[in-house]
């Protein structure tokens, strides 16, 4: 089974539900990518994801276009403008869903307010992904 997540930065949320798709099933292969990435994974985003037993540090934000003559199951988007500018696949797309977060790198406020706006996306995304896994499995 071959996943792609997208969304905008591949900075937070779709980094965020590709680890947590690799964690349920290792035999999953699952990519993110960002259809502007971003330099580097969102320094918040590792945090609450190794508050959940999850290590994001090794990750790198990718281009779209890199997977675009790829055949996917899945590409599944994972904020409003990913899905409004996905890129056409010339690689075999089997099924393409959306699934929108909250940015929580848009978060405002002290350090604590921001990391639980970050904390909450972490856990919808889980859920989400988790009940997405089950559905698929």
């Amino acid at each position: 089974m071959r996943i792609l997540i997208l969304c905008t930065g591949n900075s937070c949320r779709s980094q965020m539900a590709e680890g947590f798709l690799k964690s349920f099933d290792s035999a999953l292969e699952v990519h993110s990518a960002g259809t502007r990435p971003a330099v580097r994974v969102h320094p918040q985003a590792i945090q609450v994801m190794v508050e959940a037993g999850i290590d994001l540090s090794h990750n790198q934000p990718k281009l779209v276009d890199q997977f675009l003559d790829e055949t996917f199951d899945y590409v599944i988007t994972v904020c409003d403008h990913a899905r409004e500018t996905c890129p056409i696949f010339s690689g075999q797309v089997n099924h393409r869903l959306h699934m929108g977060f909250d940015d929580p790198a848009e978060a405002i406020g002290t350090e604590a307010e921001i990391l639980a706006v970050f904390r909450r996306v972490r856990d919808e995304i889980q859920v989400k992904f988790y009940e997405f896994y089950t559905h698929i499995k």
